[in-house]
């Protein structure tokens, strides 16, 4: 794509990068058949090659974003399957975030639209400020009809029947292995996920230190910045990033870490692209550091709980006496410990769309689970979003809850007794349209490897 900004424009390093990006589209159109607000509303530019054009046209004019473009790439889900489907490899997650940033600096939304928007920003990602929120919800439930705006009453009804007693677990503290140490790790207990299911960290926490592993609760970490980095709010997701860079820079520079283990795959590809986000910054090399630490759950456990010519490896590698692991030996005790009632458990895994699109994690779940005695089953089309999207079925109510209909139908074609999945979001949205339980893909393992039975599975 030919695109015309001044040397000037050129100056300022995020148009500079989005020059970049928009020279790479070849205009192919592939990237429409995997859109979900495409396909659901079968207009050119709410597909990723449209929102493009708009995107160059309001950079390169330098203009105030319109209400037309706004409305467009509000639109966009950020599911970032245009990404794996792009043969050009244009890097359109960094063109949309810098799209974003744009419109807030120069469009005046209204004023209702200012004012969710403000809610949101503060009150998602403080842990106690949304628990607060969420009984709020609940008291409001039962009245939810009378709420005139589509946007509250979707607040409203998000809210979970039961709102989780505070997990201690998630206050700054070392969890030390059980047996010999294999790994440091700090695990990033997030923001909303703490006040909607502290199942999770819980599950993590008791799983990984089952595995050899120290997990660290650093002292000083909090929200990752993506629910305000896509609102385009930079300086707040800048400053939640920095201060988790901060608290994780401070267990490296003590004991040091092995990986900082996330298990809410939205906040990983935000924390992985931090040398991105602060590659201009003082604080570039600390966070580039931080990123290449970053993992998601599922790809520790890859190398904790290996499986087939993994499991080969290590083996050989505890043969060779190699970082004392016995890879039998610590599979052997984790298959013994599987309860009955779990084995040959039929699994419909969804792939969220931050983990197989922008951290490109998709085969290490499924392995896991089936590694775990799992029976595991994919819907079709698992590469299309579930409308969750951050706080995106909060904001766009209608197109999200197409996209929830139709990723419930296909995953309860496959008659599963329970659903897994790897982010916070996705297990909210496909819960509130499904009887079948919804739990955390480490719910499963831990309860696999001798931790209690998940939750959702003994109240269903």
């Amino acid at each position: 794509m030919q695109t015309t900004f001044s040397p000037d424009q050129l100056k300022d390093p995020a148009t500079a990068r989005s020059n970049e990006i928009l020279r790479a589209c070849v205009h192919c159109g592939f990237c429409t058949a995997t859109c979900p607000t495409y396909q659901v509303l079968g207009d050119e530019l709410d597909s990723p090659r449209g929102r493009i054009y708009l995107i160059k046209d309001m950079l390169e004019a330098g203009r105030p974003a319109d209400e037309k473009t706004v409305k467009h790439i509000d639109r966009c889900l950020s599911c970032l399957a245009c990404m794996t489907t792009c043969p050009s490899g244009v890097h359109y997650m960094h063109l949309v975030d810098h799209a974003r940033e744009y419109i807030e600096q120069t469009y005046k939304r209204p004023a209702g639209e200012r004012a969710l928007r403000w809610v949101l920003a503060r009150v998602l990602p403080y842990p106690g400020r949304f628990r607060l929120a969420l009984l709020g919800a609940k008291i409001a439930r039962p009245f939810r009809g009378l709420i005139p705006d589509r946007r509250l009453r979707a607040m409203v009804e998000m809210a979970p029947a039961q709102v989780p007693p505070v997990s201690r677990n998630d206050d700054p503290q070392v969890f030390p292995a059980q047996g010999r140490r294999r790994m440091r790790v700090a695990l990033m207990t997030g923001c909303a996920q703490r006040a909607l299911n502290t199942d999770i960290n819980d599950a993590t926490i008791r799983l990984l230190t089952r595995l050899g592993c120290d997990v660290v609760i650093a002292r000083g970490q909090g929200c990752c910045g993506a629910l305000t980095h896509h609102m385009g709010q930079t300086d707040s997701s800048h400053g939640f990033a920095a201060a988790n860079i901060a608290a994780w820079q401070r267990e490296i520079a003590g004991e040091g870490l092995d990986a900082v283990v996330i298990n809410t795959s939205g906040c990983g590809t935000t924390v992985k692209d931090y040398g991105h986000m602060f590659r201009n910054d003082p604080l570039a090399e600390q966070a580039a550091q931080v990123a290449a630490l970053a993992q998601d759950v599922s790809q520790v456990l890859a190398r904790l709980m290996p499986q087939g010519e993994a499991r080969e490896d290590l083996s050989n590698e505890a043969k060779a006496g190699v970082g004392g692991i016995d890879a039998d030996e610590v599979l052997r005790a984790l298959h013994e410990a599987r309860p009955a009632e779990a084995h040959g458990l039929r699994v419909a895994y969804h792939a969220a769309c931050s983990l197989q699109h922008g951290q490109k994690v998709k085969t290490e779940p499924k392995a896991l689970l089936k590694g775990a005695g799992f029976e595991v089953v994919e819907p079709a089309d698992s590469h299309l979003c579930c409308g969750s999207a951050g706080t995106y079925n909060l904001m766009q109510p209608e197109i999200s809850g197409q996209l929830k209909a139709r990723k419930v139908r296909t995953l309860e074609a496959k008659s599963p007794q329970v659903i897994a999945t790897g982010n916070i979001g996705c297990m909210m949205q496909i819960g509130s349209g499904t009887g079948i339980p919804v739990v955390h893909t480490v719910e499963l393992l831990d309860w696999a490897t001798g931790g209690p039975k998940p939750p959702r599975l003994i109240a269903d």
